[in-house]
């Protein structure tokens, strides 16, 4: 039990700050052992709060790791006894309804470690303020309802740090002596400190213009280091396409006269959508043929375009307090999500949003840490930058979207904006807008927002011959949460389509939306001549499980002709699932593992037709993974699932080899590497027809040595050699040792392929996988502080290597890791600890072993973010 332990904060409490901060003027000198942060701040009385007549409340700013060197009111200097510091802060009695207060604070950047607020990446200073890094800075009300207009003045030696940025505008520039020199910035846009952004370094550029639709001509430039300038186009060209299509579906329009963007090596995040300067992490924003892979180029497109979003969803329109996070999280990822559907494969979309939120977000859902997508209450704000917030954020904006249709969600989301423009607003503020737009009653529908869980329906069906009358019952439950025992009925859209025998839709509409208000609740369908086959939720038009009895032969049956490109995958899946199951009772049993005919037959029909779709027909011959075998089952048993899963790798391999070895051939690339949609769905189609070959023949291991030696993509090259690496066949560990150590020595400078090195190895499920993880911990392309190094290497290897990581010196290595890592940076090291936090779904004693770790790890003086993560885990 730990002396003090973090506090709890919650939404009930929440009340309007005393003051507002209407300008903030910064002065930043930068040098190399410190930097010295002069803030000037405009306050004003928060009349709605105090009366000003009345007696005054001290001002209350939050500071850390601060050292105060001068305070001044009204220009006037006040000594030491004249103000209070106080833990995390700084009391100060006010002069008035309205004063200056200036402060000149001494900061070390350089050995800042959290990477929260002003910190030094690789001789490079950038912030990074989400959510509570600002006061890292200097002292302030460093919550998102405070908005504020800001202007930076930045200094810093002319020949270390040729460029310095901020938000805003630039205004003007000039020299120092001692060669030094700096750049004013202006930021029109009232703000919350989170949003500020800071970027000193010796930098290059690429620059581009864009026509807004108004006929206003921006600025657009991406920062890097000089070795990466080569990398910078596809993030430039994605942000143009971003910037279009806001316009175009949101008519939403950029505000400033320039938009930058900066590439760092050292982040916690992916990005982060500071107003007009947007600090992005390396991976989430290079990229080029020769150093990225498809999904590289696909996720960038994504990320900055989210990033992009949040000027108006986000910035121009910030949350009120932290509760409100998927206010603009959650609406920004289902806006980058339709913007990556209508970029590239909408339905392979949604296949890749929806595995993820059924692996990680259920998961999410079931464990220690679940909360609803806007929480009642937490420890440590960093700890809530998660799946629910984010993904099944975006899933109830979704279905809000289907429930009002495009055109209705549009006049609500206008609405939302001009509305709420310059303001801090909460989600409440967000359902309203959409109601009174679309002239719907949303009130139930608000439960979304306030129950955590994974809502499960059941589903059953009749079919009355006489009257040609079909009939699905739908009942709604939850499970309990933490601190959620009871819990009421959703308002859940469900898309449902009817089948006839010869694969047809039978609805006029071909999917009708259901809307379940129930506990339970029937829905009939008049002038059916035989009962249909039901294709359920298409879309996947909510955040559910559902439970329908299909028959192997219905599942595929809909694999084959469901019109919902998702349902045809999701069919293909439960079958899958299925058949997995029961392999693995055959395992535990000790029993001869076997594949259904069904399940060959289907696949035989799948792969004997016609390539129409590569995207689709790839996404289904990606069998579900070991997380969301997990994830689905009631008590994980570890081994048997991998093993089920080989085997019915190996026999659809061996079944189909011929089939396999023409698609490879038949998708080789006609033309140079291009990152288009289609040329992206061909290459990834032919990498998974090779991954098959190599586990049928000692033919599959010769033709990816040839790709990894003929190829002209990294996409090509990584796949080939994670091919050879993941391969079991005689002989294959000798070449893949010697791949690794090709690849490595032509690409060891590059920070972000030789991440993908760490993980390929990372995820190796062969014998020896602990010593080969703590081997590359040694190896001098792993950095400790770096947090893409940790999550490539330690966060692979404990999240995707089951058989690697589940056993007790596992558990001890990631124990050991998250200890020492929770000293230089808290964040990560709370996010590291997940897997261990999930010891209740496994046997009893691996539960036993897991939960000694976690034990363990409390004992330690732990951070806030630790702390809360796993003592929650341990209750």
């Amino acid at each position: 039990m730990k002396d003090a332990q973090p506090r709890t904060i919650y939404l009930k409490d929440y009340r309007q700050p005393d003051y507002w901060i209407d300008r903030t003027r910064l002065d930043v000198a930068l040098y190399e052992t410190h930097a010295i942060v002069e803030a000037t701040l405009d306050v004003r009385l928060n009349d709605s709060q105090h009366d000003a007549n009345k007696h005054l409340p001290a001002l209350v700013l939050d500071g850390v790791d601060l050292e105060l060197e001068e305070l001044c009111l009204n220009g006037s200097v006040v000594e030491a006894d004249g103000y209070e510091l106080v833990p995390q802060g700084l009391s100060v009695p006010a002069p008035g309804a309205a004063f200056e207060l200036k402060t000149r604070c001494r900061i070390e950047p350089q050995n800042n470690t959290s990477l929260e607020g002003l910190y030094k990446s690789n001789g490079m200073f950038c912030t990074q303020c989400e959510a509570e890094g600002f006061r890292k800075i200097t002292y302030y009300l460093d919550r998102p309802d405070v908005m504020s207009v800001f202007d930076c003045r930045i200094s810093a030696d002319k020949s270390l740090y040729p460029v310095l940025l901020s938000n805003g505008n630039e205004q003007t520039r000039g020299d120092e002596p001692e060669g030094r020199h700096w750049v004013e910035w202006h930021d029109p846009f009232p703000k919350p400190a989170y949003l500020f952004a800071l970027v000193a370094g010796d930098l290059q550029h690429v620059s581009d213009r864009f026509v807004t639709q108004s006929g206003r001509e921006v600025t657009l430039q991406l920062f890097t280091e000089p070795r990466n300038i080569h990398k910078c186009d596809h993030a430039i060209d994605s942000l143009k396409r971003a910037m279009r299509w806001d316009e175009e579906v949101y008519g939403r329009e950029y505000d400033l006269d320039i938009f930058m963007i900066v590439a760092v090596d050292h982040f916690n995040m992916g990005a982060m959508e500071n107003k007009g300067l947007n600090i992005f992490n390396s991976s989430c924003v290079l990229a080029s043929a020769d150093t990225a892979t498809d999904s590289s180029f696909q996720r960038i497109e994504a990320i900055v375009a989210h990033e992009y979003f949040h000027n108006w969803s986000g910035n121009r329109v910030t949350c009120r307090d932290w509760f409100q996070l998927s206010l603009k999280e959650g609406f920004t990822v289902f806006r980058d999500a339709e913007f990556s559907a209508d970029m590239n494969s909408r339905s392979v979309k949604r296949i890749e949003d929806v595995s993820l939120l059924r692996t990680a977000q259920f998961a999410e859902d079931a464990g220690p840490m679940s909360h609803p997508v806007r929480p009642e209450s937490y420890m440590e704000i960093s700890n809530f930058y998660t799946l629910t917030i984010y993904e099944k954020g975006a899933e109830v904006v979704r279905m809000i979207h289907r429930l009002l249709g495009r055109d209705r969600f549009r006049k609500g989301s206008d609405l939302y904006f001009e509305r709420h423009d310059g303001e801090a607003a909460t989600v409440e503020n967000f359902v309203a807008a959409m109601e009174e737009a679309g002239d719907i009653d949303l009130n139930q529908f608000r439960r979304w927002y306030q129950q955590a869980g994974t809502p499960e329906l059941n589903v059953t069906d009749e079919f009355d011959s006489s009257q040609g009358l079909y009939t699905l019952q739908v009942t709604q439950s939850c499970r309990a949460t933490p601190g959620q025992s009871e819990k009421l009925p959703l308002h859940i859209p469900l898309a449902v389509g009817l089948i006839n025998a010869e694969g047809d839709d039978l609805l006029p509409e071909g999917t009708r939306m259901l809307e379940l208000v129930e506990q339970t609740q029937s829905f009939s369908f008049e002038g059916l001549s035989a009962k249909p086959v039901p294709s359920l939720l298409r879309g996947f038009s909510a955040p559910i499980k559902l439970h329908y009895d299909y028959s192997d032969q219905q599942l595929a049956f809909l694999m084959a002709n469901d019109s919902d490109g998702f349902n045809r995958w999701d069919a293909c899946q439960q079958l899958c699932v299925r058949v997995l199951q029961r392999m693995v009772s055959a395992y535990l049993a000790e029993q001869p593992m076997q594949v259904d005919a069904v399940l060959t037959e289907a696949f035989g029909e799948l792969l004997g037709s016609p390539v129409e779709d590569p995207a689709a027909l790839d996404a289904m011959l990606a069998l579900p993974s070991e997380a969301y075998l997990a994830e689905i089952s009631s008590e994980v048993e570890v081994e048997a699932n991998h093993a089920a899963r080989e085997a019915l790798a190996n026999h659809l391999a061996t079944v189909f080899a011929v089939r396999f070895s023409e698609l490879y051939q038949g998708c080789q690339a006609k033309g140079p590497y291009q990152a288009s949609a289609k040329d992206i769905a061909t290459r990834s189609l032919k990498n998974a027809a090779l991954g098959y070959i190599a586990r049928s023949a000692d033919q599959g291991i010769e033709l990816a040595r040839e790709q990894y030696d003929q190829a002209d993509n990294m996409t090509d090259r990584f796949r080939a050699l994670a091919t050879l690496v993941h391969s079991e066949r005689n002989g294959s560990v000798e070449l893949a040792d010697s791949y690794l150590d090709k690849f490595y020595n032509h690409f060891k400078n590059d920070p972000q392929v030789i991440e993908l090195w760490l993980s390929v190895q990372a995820s190796c499920q062969r014998e020896g996988a602990l010593e080969r993880v703590q081997k590359l911990m040694e190896h001098e392309a792993f950095d400790a502080d770096n947090p893409n190094k940790l999550r490539s290497l330690i966060g692979v290897f404990c999240s995707q290597n089951t058989t690697g990581f589940h056993n007790p010196a596992g558990y001890a290595f990631l124990a050991d890791q998250v200890i020492a890592l929770d000293a230089r940076n808290p964040q990560i090291a709370s996010r590291l600890v997940t897997p261990l936090t999930r010891y209740r779904k496994y046997p009893a004693l691996r539960q036993q072993q897991m939960r000694s770790q976690l034990e363990r790890i409390f004992a330690q003086q732990l951070s806030p973010d630790l702390y809360e993560v796993v003592s929650k885990s341990l209750k």
